[in-house]
């Protein structure tokens, strides 16, 4: 499934997020909350995170310095969890830390997972996306 959309959430006071009522089936067979690259939190299907993981490290030999540190990364950076009944999850707090992660939230899709950006961290993102999307697809070749 293709997570899209943004939507305007908050955090619990035991740090919880709701997931929006439309994926929570997609996730019902477990979830991996992980580090985003940017600064934000990544929510997974267990699958989904273990090709991405396999993706970046295609190609790299497993020995090398590179090839570790990333294993390292996604590995350490990740916590396997479930939907509790309500369609919460718990988010970590060294997630919420790296993510700037107050109360208030926004969960965007992002293809093959979800994003949780602090409010204010994600309005600024998708201004620069904005500001920046025709430069990046005429670098690709696709304007």
């Amino acid at each position: 499934m293709a997570f899209r959309g943004t939507f305007d959430h908050t955090l619990d006071a035991k740090n919880r997020l709701t997931v929006p009522s439309k994926f929570r089936a997609s996730l019902s067979d477990g979830v991996v909350v992980a580090k985003g690259v940017e600064r934000c939190v990544a929510v997974w299907t267990p699958g989904a995170y273990d090709a991405f993981v396999a993706a970046a490290l295609a190609g790299l030999n497993p020995l090398s310095p590179q090839a570790r540190d990333l294993q390292r990364y996604f590995s350490a950076n990740a916590v396997e969890t479930e939907l509790d009944a309500a369609g919460r999850i718990m988010v970590p707090g060294f997630l919420l830390e790296h993510g700037g992660l107050g109360k208030e939230v926004v969960v965007t899709g992002a293809g093959p997972c979800l994003e949780i950006w602090d409010r204010a961290s994600w309005a600024a993102e998708n201004e620069r996306l904005a500001g920046e999307v025709i430069d990046i697809t005429a670098s690709l070749g696709g304007a």
